[in-house]
């Protein structure tokens, strides 16, 4: 993982689906969860889903508390 992911996941925005405009991190952990089991997008932002994922289900959503304030 490269430390510049976890900037991503709080400044890009979900670029389609149910929860257009919403930042990744901001993501429902179930529609994180519905991708892992239907499968993440071949792209960029499939592998930030990803990321998000595993860092929502592993209960470690508190590493990208200090990232929030520094929003590009």
């Amino acid at each position: 993982m490269n430390p510049e992911d976890l900037l991503k996941l709080v400044t890009t925005e979900m670029p389609f689906g149910k929860h257009k405009g919403t930042r990744i991190a901001d993501l429902p952990g179930n529609y994180l969860g519905w991708f892992a089991r239907e499968g993440f997008p071949k792209s960029e932002v499939g592998r930030l889903l990803a990321l998000m994922y595993e860092i929502d289900h592993n209960g470690l959503g508190d590493l990208l508390k200090p990232l929030r304030g520094r929003r590009r």
